[in-house]
Parts: structure tokens; C-alpha cells; sequence
């Protein structure tokens, strides 16, 4: 069994990675990633056109003129994506998520798995909890990238709106990123924590080897002879 203490840091390891599984769960959900503004002149008429997507769904509306045309449609983004690099950056952002998901699982498992026992083989220990909380705080890091990226190089909000209504040049262009983008900090930071916390346990644990045998250390030479 466990000391009590080891139980108790790994026990918070086991929630920061818990958490992190949920925010995963909850970025992968939620379609609040980026609000994009596209203003152009169509004919006559100045049109601007408000979006609001995540990896897989969002909604847009249309004004027309000072407001006389009013328009809301939902729609899936893997619908109004052609092949090419746009839709290859989204695919590659959805795989590091899932990616970050399975490994936020797995420390999760681990961290839990220590917190009740002692487990003989190492990569159960320490470290597989350095392990999969580095893949997925990688995988985080290169999702915020990527993703915007895909957003302000490739234009990922233009093409959309060139499938649902053709978007004439010169256009104006303004993204604003939403709370499911931001949040994937939080994700990054509780992967952290989940590291310091076992990177403690090890200080600790190694602190208290070395003060087991600094006794035998400073024994009397002839005291060790009988």
C-alpha cells in the first residue's frame, strides 16, 4: 500500500488530469472557437456577414445594407469544406485533440492507479504520468497554432462564407476568438500541474532515501566492524 502522502499528491494529480479530460470533452463540444466578421459590396448593396463555428458546426447570419436583411443558418463545417489544406489543418486540429483526450484518460488512469497502489513496473509510475500529460499538453499547443492559422492564413471563415454566398473582393476581415479556443490554456496549465505535482512526490521521496541512509553514512567505523 501507498504511504498516506503519496496517496494524497497523486490524489490531486488524478483531479488536475480528470479536469483536463473534461475541458478536452468540452472544447471538442462546443463551437464558440472563433466570430468572424466578412463586410463586402455585392452588386450594389454593402453586405456583412457575422460567423460563429467551432470544428464542426457554427452558425451565420447576413446583413444587408443598414440592416433591412436579416438572415441565421446553421451548418456543419466539414460540409462547406473542400479538399485541401484548409480542410486538412481542421482535420489535423480535431486528431490532436482527440490525441490530447486519450492522454488527459490515460494520466488520469495512471495518477489514480498510484494513489492506490505501488505499481512494480516503471512506466506506471512517475513516469507514464510525465509521459501522457507532455503528449497532451504538445498536442494543446500545437492545436492553438494550427488552428489559428487556419483561421488567419488560409482564411478558413472567407471560405465558408464563399459556399453559403459568394464573397466578392476586396472584402474586410476581423476573427474574434471565443472562449473554446481560449480555454485550451487551461488545459495546458492543469498538464503542467499534474507534472510538478509528481515531480514533488519524487523530490520528496528521494529527500527521504537519502536521510534513510546518511544514518549507515555516519555510523562509527568500528561499530560497523561487529
Amino acid at each position: 500500500m501507498p504511504s498516506r502522502k503519496k496517496s494524497l499528491m497523486f490524489a490531486f494529480a488524478f483531479l488536475t488530469s480528470i479536469c483536463s479530460f473534461v475541458i478536452v470533452c468540452l472544447v471538442l463540444a462546443t463551437k464558440n472557437w472563433v466570430s468572424s466578421r466578412i463586410t463586402f459590396t455585392s452588386g450594389t448593396a454593402n453586405t456583412t456577414m457575422f460567423f460563429t463555428y467551432g470544428l464542426f458546426e457554427g452558425h451565420w447570419s447576413t446583413t444587408v445594407v443598414h440592416g433591412i436583411a436579416i438572415q441565421e443558418t446553421s451548418f456543419q463545417v466539414s460540409d462547406l469544406l473542400e479538399n485541401g489544406p484548409v480542410k486538412s489543418f481542421n482535420i489535423a486540429v480535431v486528431f490532436l485533440l482527440v490525441i490530447s483526450l486519450l492522454s488527459s484518460f490515460l494520466s488520469s488512469g495512471f495518477t489514480c492507479y498510484n494513489a492506490v497502489s505501488n505499481p512494480y513496473q516503471t512506466f506506471l509510475g512517475p513516469i507514464g504520468a510525465y509521459t501522457w500529460n507532455s503528449i497532451s499538453g504538445i498536442c494543446i499547443f500545437l492545436t492553438l497554432i494550427l488552428f489559428a492559422v487556419n483561421v488567419e492564413v488560409n482564411e478558413l471563415s472567407v471560405q465558408l462564407a464563399d459556399k453559403v454566398s459568394a464573397v466578392s473582393r476586396p472584402y474586410g476581415l476581423s476573427n474574434f476568438y471565443g472562449y473554446s479556443y481560449w480555454i485550451m490554456l487551461l488545459i495546458a496549465l492543469l498538464n503542467v500541474a499534474t507534472i510538478i505535482i509528481v515531480v514533488f512526490y519524487q523530490k520528496e521521496r528521494y529527500s527521504k532515501r537519502k536521510e534513510q541512509e546518511r544514518p549507515m553514512e555516519s555510523a562509527p567505523k568500528d561499530g560497523i566492524l561487529f
